[in-house]
């Protein structure tokens, strides 16, 4: 994949408990729709989820999320066969599951291997594009763990320590996301997207999640279907730091943003 020009992923929620109740997907009919729309849209990547990772998010078990994945990618590989298709998980049988059952091109663990011990081991032996997130505890704890002796040099070792890991398992195709608003306040995601060009140093695809967060909503006072503008606006300043993929629920929007980021840099590709 050539990031010359940023990416734009777009998110297939097969869950009944996304934060976002508008990208919240079950039936077959509002599977297909959302599938469609994400491709005729313009998604380079469609990124799906079948456990919510949203704070205090009820606990799926491996046979329910398995089960969520597999009738969704049914569907979704019947409307759109060629698409380039993430799946987020942080456990290492789906992530196989999925890969060798539907052709999944990347794993998005959001525990960076940390929530199964078995996952770095697997995608190097599957040998294909892995994106890690920073995150402390699980997604029904990690606002427990929001404490920082020094917020930014201590993510950055994460990713240091995770990419060695991986790269000595023979694991060399790693995007890495900051996991803004996962084991972080408001202020400290700020201070992440303040300083988001430091990833640079890793020299690996950055992925920004940023699509309608808190972060987004308490600084603008507004509900999660009213924070598209926010979403619009940040995405806009992390194209600018570095970010060369952004993970939306909006994608139009976010492929317009995209747009005018290649102007502004004279990349006129789209022409």
């Amino acid at each position: 994949m050539n990031f010359d020009s940023p990416k734009v992923m777009g998110i297939l929620n097969v869950t009944p408990d996304s934060f976002f109740q508008g990208s919240r997907k079950q039936t077959e009919k509002e599977i297909a729709d959302r599938v469609i729309q994400l491709m005729e849209e313009g998604a380079d990547l469609i990124d799906v989820g079948g456990y919510s990772s949203r704070p205090n998010a009820q606990y799926v078990s491996e046979e329910e999320e398995w089960e969520r994945l597999r009738s969704g990618l049914k569907i979704l590989f019947r409307e759109a066969p060629k698409a380039i298709v993430s799946i987020d998980t942080f456990r290492a049988n789906i992530a196989r599951k999925c890969v060798e059952n539907f052709g999944a091109a990347i794993i998005n663990d959001i525990s960076a291997g940390a929530l199964d011990a078995g996952m770095f081991d697997t995608i190097a032996e599957l040998q294909i594009p892995y994106l890690i997130m920073h995150l402390r505890g699980t997604p029904q704890t990690m606002m427990e763990y929001i404490r920082y002796d020094d917020l930014m040099p201590e993510i950055l070792f994460y990713f240091a320590q995770k990419t060695v890991m991986l790269n000595q398992k023979g694991v060399n195709d790693i995007w890495i996301d900051p996991g803004f608003g996962f084991s972080k306040t408001t202020d400290q995601n700020y201070e992440i997207l303040a300083h988001l060009e430091q990833f640079a140093i890793f020299d690996l695809p950055l992925v920004v999640g940023l699509s309608r967060k808190t972060m987004i909503r308490e600084v603008i006072g507004v509900a999660p279907e009213e924070a598209l503008n926010g979403t619009t606006a940040l995405n806009m300043f992390s194209l600018t730091k570095g970010a060369n993929i952004i993970r939306v629920h909006d994608v139009k929007e976010a492929i317009q943003t995209v747009r005018l980021y290649n102007k502004i840099n004279n990349q006129s590709i789209f022409q």
